[in-house]
């Protein structure tokens, strides 16, 4: 008998980013919905095809999305907000890209727009997958919200493999995990107050599954490692004790990852489902524990491969862990999993030919994680010799990076020995630091940009070339030159009052900088999803982090030579620089981020000298970071925050440090955003309506703030009222002294036809503001 395999998930963009190439085809309009729909089907199909070919048993089904897979949830049970104008039926797919990114207006002539006439639709609110880089589209109920099966998308796609001749288990996100994630415009409602409603559309999803061959459904319920509160556990209860009488011969494994279940444990055992998920990397410990309270007929699904980082296992010591459990439960009782799914890493080591071939030993990427758990199965049902030459191996990679001398750095650890707590602190408090950078002479409600400008085909392209070698560096340098200068001509033109040199030279905000410190490698096809057709391409840190030379000053320099307003130096934080890397597993994630801190901290240093007197360095990912239980969470942001400071602290009171964070939630965080000390935070707030300034005011957040007014993240183009009107929102939870204008993020991803109106709309926003204010001021002063 064999122990079955499930990989809960596998990446779905494709091995070369086939889905982010349709998606945007289909945007732009070059490619219709059909040849869209039929890419899609085939790389589910290749996704398949690969698992069962690597001896997955557990194929999953319904883990692939066009967009996200919360999304997806919404569509298929009919949450869609009204403005988007669905009046039932079967849910377009129009609709679900405008839920996704928005929807433009039309002019006055009726034609699509960008800037003109009724204003279009904004996509619904992004955050972050738990503690994850990936986004996912947050639900939006409202009170006496309906529910109905407005997508078949599970159980077409079931079909769809049967077809194909792959049995698979469907996957769905739980029902009250779904509500928790879900947000309401109708103040008091508590979204599980819905799940009465919502149960009869899942109900209906199991029956028909049930009708279509299933015989088993994975319901991801990562809301368990959460702290839940008497509803949500009896929420869960309920909820379970529904679906599991549903269709008594469709099994039911609920999935849990991202952390251990605490004292949900007994609770997730005691729902009524056939087999439970734990993820025994971040939660080794639980795994004695569950076996032991574990109902005689419930299976264990043993989450022991890392579904989120890219190291080989030792996969003799796992069997060392994993046998006693296994012979206490017994093979039918048991399948092997990773502790998440493994759409969080790349698809296959294999494809990195060019890749070091040390660190390359080290590595497992989704394909590489089946085959770890592959040879764990053999292992435990045929016994250790039947695959004596993959442990072997396993063994020599693991005493390998061990011994590595490339691992360890004596410098960065003496560096390490010095650090002092005066190192974390500014010169002075910011109300002194305030008056000391007057000198900069700007405007109220000063305007400014995130950092990056349009990464253009012409500018992908020449540096493609430039890689390929097709063009010298010179030509490179020359054409880097004329893109910065035009960015900054044209910023003057338009009269914003900060400005950026538009990153041109810089291919991602963590892979730019982790290329030029040591002790970071990267892929050339580790590509996972971030969100939608967004993919990203993680640095691998590998051993210590410190920095051999310069990395933005030369830019920054140049760019402050073309004008006399200021130039922000643009930097990606500590945290960040950790959080969206998959990091080294050797050495406590926060040594690491100290290490990285010190870096910075030269690099903060050096523009300081250069005449940078602006340096923004941004943080987005803190709140990504937080631990999952609150008991972990104030040691997490203590060393988070010492780390920003390490890094920003090392300047003079008249240099102002700014920072950014995007997509976070705040109110759980506040204290720590307020101990990061930057004299200036800009931060993601049109989606929201600037209800997320409501954390600050609550806080009495003392610093200035620039509240996003452009959501960069949809196509459409916000009007000047509409931006003039948000920032009359804001000007009711803060004060006009502390506010600043900008987009919600950096402008990479958008295209110069849409960002040229957007900023000149921003700041014909911030103008209108000054002119209504200034009688106000002149009374005032009066």
């Amino acid at each position: 008998m064999s122990i079955p395999i499930s990989t809960l998930g596998t990446p779905r963009i494709g091995p070369r980013r086939e889905l982010k190439t349709a998606l945007e085809a289909h945007w732009a309009g070059r490619q219709n919905e059909t040849a869209l729909l039929a890419t899609a089907a085939q790389l589910r199909a290749s996704n398949w095809a690969r698992q069962s070919l690597l001896g997955v048993t557990h194929i999953p089904s319904n883990d692939f999305s066009l967009y996200d897979q919360v999304l997806d949830m919404s569509a298929v049970v009919g949450a869609i907000p009204s403005q988007y104008g669905w009046e039932g039926g079967s849910v377009p797919l129009s609709t679900y890209f405008a839920m996704a990114r928005g929807r433009r207006g039309h002019d006055d002539r009726g034609h699509e727009g960008c800037c003109h006439g009724g204003g279009g639709v904004p996509a619904l609110e992004m955050t972050k997958w738990f503690d994850t880089n990936y986004h996912y589209m947050v639900p939006e109920f409202r009170r006496g919200q309906a529910f109905e099966l407005a997508s078949a998308k599970p159980i077409d796609e079931f079909r769809e493999a049967v077809a194909l001749g792959f049995h698979t288990h469907p996957v769905l996100i739980g029902p009250v995990t779904y509500l928790l994630l879900g947000k309401s415009k109708d103040e008091g409602l508590d979204p599980l107050t819905l799940l009465p409603g919502l149960l009869p559309v899942y109900a209906e999803i199991l029956h028909r599954l049930a009708a279509a061959g299933a015989d088993w459904v994975q319901f991801d319920e990562p809301c368990l490692v959460l702290d839940l509160d008497e509803n949500a556990r009896a929420a869960l209860r309920h909820a379970y004790g529904v679906l599991s009488s549903t269709v008594s011969d469709l099994k039911i494994m609920i999935a849990t990852y991202f952390g251990g279940l605490g004292y949900n444990l007994d609770l997730a055992l005691d729902l009524p489902s056939a087999g439970l998920h734990l993820d025994l990397v971040r939660a080794p410990s639980q795994l004695g524990q569950a076996v032991a309270r574990a109902s005689a007929d419930k299976v264990l699904s043993l989450g022991v491969i890392d579904g989120r980082n890219v190291w080989r296992s030792n996969l003799t010591a796992l069997l060392d862990r994993i046998e006693p459990a296994v012979a206490a439960l017994g093979p039918h009782r048991v399948v092997l999993a990773p502790s998440c799914s493994l759409f969080h890493v790349p698809y296959d080591v294999e494809a990195e030919r060019a890749f070091d071939p040390e660190l390359r030993s080290w590595l497992a990427f989704a394909v590489q994680k089946i085959g770890e758990l592959k040879t764990l199965s053999t292992a435990l049902v045929d016994g250790r010799r039947a695959v004596a030459d993959e442990l072997a191996q396993s063994d020599a990679a693991a005493a390998a990076r061990r011994a590595s001398a490339r691992i360890h750095d004596a410098g960065v650890a003496a560096r390490m020995d010095g650090l002092t707590p005066a190192m974390s602190e500014r010169q002075h408090p910011y109300t002194l630091r305030r008056r000391a950078q007057e000198w900069l002479g700007l405007p109220q409600f000063p305007t400014t940009t995130i950092g990056s400008f349009p990464q253009t085909g012409a500018v992908r392209k020449a540096r493609a070339d430039h890689a390929k070698g097709w063009i010298d560096d010179a030509d490179y340098q020359r054409f880097l030159r004329q893109e910065t200068t035009q960015a900054i001509t044209w910023q003057e033109e338009i009269g914003l009052d900060v400005l950026v040199h538009g990153e041109f030279e810089r291919n991602d905000m963590v892979q730019y900088f982790g290329e030029q410190l040591a002790g970071y490698a990267f892929t050339q096809h580790g590509w996972v999803q971030s969100y939608g057709s967004r993919c990203v391409r993680p640095p691998i840190i590998y051993g210590d982090v410190s920095r051999p030379r310069a990395m933005t000053v030369e830019w920054a320099r140049f760019a402050q030579s073309l004008t006399k307003r200021p130039v922000k130096g643009m930097l990606t934080g500590p945290v960040t620089m950790l959080q969206w890397s998959f990091v080294r597993d050797d050495l406590e994630r926060e040594q690491v981020c100290r290490q990285i801190a010190l870096a910075l901290r030269d690099e903060v240093g050096d523009l300081e000298r250069a005449g940078i007197r602006i340096i923004q360095i941004d943080e987005p990912a803190i709140r990504e970071g937080l631990p999952l239980r609150h008991a972990e969470k104030e040691a997490y942001l203590t060393w988070a925050v010492a780390c920003f400071r390490l890094a920003a602290s090392g300047v003079d009171d008249a240099t102002q440090i700014h920072t950014h964070m995007c997509y976070s939630e705040f109110n759980d965080i506040i204290h720590a955003v307020g101990g990061l000390d930057a004299d200036v935070i800009s931060i993601e707030t049109a989606r929201s309506k600037m209800e997320l300034l409501d954390a600050f005011r609550a806080y009495r957040y003392p610093n200035e703030i620039g509240p996003g007014v452009y959501d960069i993240h949809s196509p459409r183009c916000p009007t000047v009222a509409e931006m003039r009107d948000l920032l009359a929102k804001a000007r009711e939870r803060i004060a006009g002294d502390q506010l600043w204008v900008n987009p919600d993020c950096g402008l990479k991803t958008r295209s110069w036809d849409e960002v040229r109106p957007a900023l000149v709309n921003m700041v014909a926003a911030a103008r209108k503001l000054r002119e209504e204010t200034a009688p106000a001021r002149v009374a005032a002063s009066a």
